[in-house]
Parts: structure tokens; sequence; C-alpha cells
């Protein structure tokens, strides 16, 4: 069957659509198998849209790291029309997928690129992420790592982890890296951290 977090999917296409259901706003968004939560928007990435911060006026660039077909990308955009939204994954499949709801939904400011295309120049404002936490903690923590790095002095990251897949032992090993944790939120078997630089 594979991963969601391989780069091609060998499971075959069975394309549907699902509803993205917020107090200000609502998409339907194309998925398919071979993605992460393709039957439905999965409940930690809404959560993460209803518990996290709301935009912070002057974000000029925002990232989802592993953006699946979209969901986060896509309420990004909507909510911070001003900013570019990049969305991440290394999934092929996912990837044109979000571009394709970012087509349908008017969106012109979403960019959707692998994470070997990332820009190096470009400073991120706030990354978000329901990060793919099945890929192991070394790769958990390098793509971490990876991402936080390219925080702005005064950027941030918003992640949402299950509790059962280790959320409180990421919280730890952050702060051991030497960044500042807070918990934000946790409830529906979710934790809410939000991340900044040391």
């Amino acid at each position: 069957m594979g991963q969601y977090f391989d780069s091609e999917p060998s499971v075959t296409s069975a394309r549907r659509v699902v509803e993205l259901v917020l107090p200000d706003l609502h998409l339907e968004l194309t998925t398919d198998r071979g993605v992460f939560s393709a039957d439905q928007v999965d409940s930690g990435s809404k959560l993460l849209l209803l518990d996290g911060p709301t935009p912070t006026p002057g974000d000029r660039t925002l990232v989802d790291v592993g953006c699946g077909y979209g969901p986060i990308t896509m309420a990004l955009a909507k909510r911070n029309p001003d900013a570019t939204v990049y969305g991440v994954d290394v999934n092929e499949r996912a990837r044109a997928l979000c571009v394709e709801n970012a087509e349908a939904a008017g969106l012109s400011n979403v960019r959707v690129i692998s994470p070997d295309e990332w820009p190096d120049e470009v400073v991120i404002d706030r990354v978000w992420s329901n990060p793919p936490i099945r890929v192991g903690k070394a790769a958990l923590h390098e793509l971490s790592l990876t991402w936080l790095g390219r925080l702005g002095p005064d950027g941030s990251a918003h992640f949402v982890v299950q509790k059962h897949l280790g959320a409180d032992s990421l919280h730890a090993w952050l702060e051991r890296e030497g960044f500042s944790v807070n918990r934000r939120g946790s409830r529906k078997a979710f934790r809410l951290l939000d991340i900044t630089p040391g």
C-alpha cells in the first residue's frame, strides 16, 4: 500500500471530494488514495485551524509543512490574502492535489513545492504543521530542525501532534534543542504546540 510520506504513491488513484468546514470558511477539497487523511479532513488539522493563533498583521511568508492535499494551506491562504502561503510535501500526488485545490478555490497566493525546492533566501514568518509523525523519530527531528531553522527572529511554528504518538516527547526534545515551546491546548487526543526560537 505504501505510505502517505512516500514521494510516489503506488496505490491506484481513487479521487473523491471532502469538505473543510470552519466558522469562517467552507471549502470542497479533492483528495485521493495515497495521501494523508484522504477520506476526510484530519481532526488534528481541523483542531489546529480552529484553536491555532489568529493571523498576525505583517506576516508575509507562511509555510504548511506536510501539506497533503491542502486543508491547512487553503485555510491559511484564505485567512491571509496578503501573505504567500507555501504548501510543502514530499508526496507528488499530494502536491498535485494541493495545486488543484488552490486553483479551484481561486487562491493565487499559494505556492506548492517539494522540500528540496525551498528558496533558501526566503525567511519564514510562521510554520504550521500536522507533522508526519509516522516517518520515525529521527526523520521527524530532522524535519523539525530544518523548518524551525528557517524562521525569522520573530517567527513561530504551530504544530498539532497526537498525544499517543509522542506529542510530549517531541515537546521535551524541542526544548532540549533550545526552542521555547508553549502548549496552547490539549483536547481530542491532540496537543497544540507553539514553538519559537530560543
